[in-house]
């Protein structure tokens, strides 16, 4: 019983000391992210990881090709082997990716946000080759989404001055 009224108390203070200190959900009427949600456009290359990092970016803000930003985003992955075996075949690889993004703001047409995030995935080669080829498409599409939930994160976080 002492344990959670303890817990209460924290809470409520919590909550009164982020009230106080003019913090403002992100995703509130305020928030950083109410400004590019549905406002922006993603711009990122025609293959299948320029497609799999704007899809999870189009997921998260929406899509808007009329909207006054224009987020231009280039991933890259690069493979590496990173367990062998006896014998001399690799069977761990580490995909690590990096995607450069600069946000631009089309009426004034400035970069307001840029920067680069990176992370890294892992997949299995012990299977089959199809096994191994799936095992490393789908990592390539965590890596994606990864680097996707990064880029959101930062926008997020810098964007109130931005802007509607």
């Amino acid at each position: 019983m002492w344990l959670h009224r303890r817990q209460t108390l924290f809470a409520l203070s919590a909550l009164v000391a982020g009230a106080a200190c003019g913090f403002t959900p992100a995703y509130g009427p305020e928030g950083g992210a109410s400004v590019l949600q549905d406002n922006l456009r993603v711009a990122a290359p025609e293959r299948r990881d320029g497609f799999l990092i704007a899809q999870r970016l189009e997921d998260r803000f929406g899509r808007n090709d009329g909207g006054r930003y224009v987020l231009t985003v280039t991933p890259t992955i690069q493979r590496q082997g990173l367990a062998t075996s006896v014998e001399g075949t690799t069977n761990r690889f580490q995909l690590t990716g990096r995607a450069d993004f600069a946000l631009r703001d089309t009426v004034t047409d400035t970069v307001v946000r840029q920067g680069r995030v990176i992370d890294f995935t892992g997949f299995s080669a012990t299977g089959s080759t199809v096994a191994t080829l799936a095992a490393e498409r789908d990592a390539a599409a965590r890596l994606m989404v990864i680097l996707a939930d990064q880029i959101v994160d930062r926008l997020v976080i810098s964007a109130s001055g931005l802007p509607a």
